[in-house]
């Protein structure tokens, strides 16, 4: 029983810190990318991990079965794609709502895993699916009834980033873990330098500038930023895992959600506003319809 407690509590503070450390990552990516286009953050994001994940195969070899190659590219392109609009859109709009939106992820695995892995959908998932939407509008707070661009992109983060966990479920039966994670960060480093290098090529409407820009050579102190983006990120990754196998995935889950307020202090140190009343109230609805989620699971 010691134990237990002991690996919870090392648990819960380990998912502590991996939020510290992603809300530490959005807010080098917000600086930086008022001086670097997101695309070209989202492939330092990933170079970091490529080195790290590239080395740990080579030294010990993948053990998997394979056969779902597919959904391995559909895994690491969907969160590829989710990744570069949170980037985007952290340039654009305050950190703790670019987080929240992020973190709307686990309402959307609840439907994709009802849907497409026949999962079946708890009482308070459905109440959660709800009172998540409701907080989405009112962080959104759309204008004339209509979202504007970052409000799309910031639920699509969301959507993408569920679409890519959903696809663990199935992958994990067939890959190893670090092959399901190369997947995403193999994609975030090539895709990116394909995109810079075809921009001068395309002509971009402004739906699209957010996958489209020329490659910046960082100066100065803005090496130091995209490092410490690769860096915080992969910690966090490092962090989370282990919080993970020390903890019960619902508990570490709920802890996760502090990444939030991390952000929204990262965010207004940073010259963010401080959010108003409806705002405040959407990230709390966000909050709690990923605890309703994510508390049934911690029970079993």
């Amino acid at each position: 029983m010691k134990t237990f407690i002991k690996n919870m509590d090392r648990g819960i503070l380990l998912m502590l810190l991996a939020s510290l450390s992603f809300a530490a990552m959005g807010g080098f990516a917000k600086v930086v990318s008022q001086v670097l286009p997101p695309v070209e953050v989202t492939f330092f994001r990933n170079i970091f991990g490529v080195v790290l994940v590239g080395l740990s195969i080579y030294k010990v070899p993948l053990k998997q079965t394979g056969g779902k190659f597919l959904l391995l590219i559909f895994r690491g392109s969907i969160g590829f794609a989710a990744l570069l609009a949170y980037f985007y859109i952290m340039a654009h709009i305050p950190l703790g709502e670019a987080v929240t939106y992020n973190k709307t992820s686990p309402i959307f695995v609840a439907i994709f895993a009802y849907l497409f892995l026949r999962e079946k959908l708890h009482p308070s998932a459905l109440l959660a699916i709800v009172i998540g939407f409701v907080g989405i509008v009112l962080v959104a707070q759309p204008q004339g009834g209509s979202f504007d661009k970052y409000d799309v992109l910031g639920i699509f983060s969301g959507i993408g980033a569920a679409l890519a966990y959903t696809s663990i479920r199935e992958l994990r039966k067939y890959y190893d873990t670090r092959a399901i994670v190369m997947s995403f960060m193999g994609v975030g480093t090539i895709a990116p330098l394909f995109l810079m290098l075809i921009t001068p090529y395309v002509t971009v409407t402004e739906k699209f500038d957010w996958m489209f820009a020329k490659f910046v050579w960082p100066q100065g102190s803005e090496w130091l930023y995209v490092s410490a983006v690769g860096i915080f990120a992969t910690m966090s990754q490092l962090l989370m895992t282990k919080a993970y196998e020390l903890t019960k995935a619902g508990i570490v889950g709920t802890i996760s959600y502090s990444n939030i307020v991390f952000a929204v202090i990262i965010g207004v140190m940073l010259g963010d506003p401080i959010p108003d009343f409806w705002t405040t109230l959407g990230i709390i609805l966000v909050i709690v319809s990923g605890l309703l989620v994510a508390l049934p699971k911690a029970k079993h």
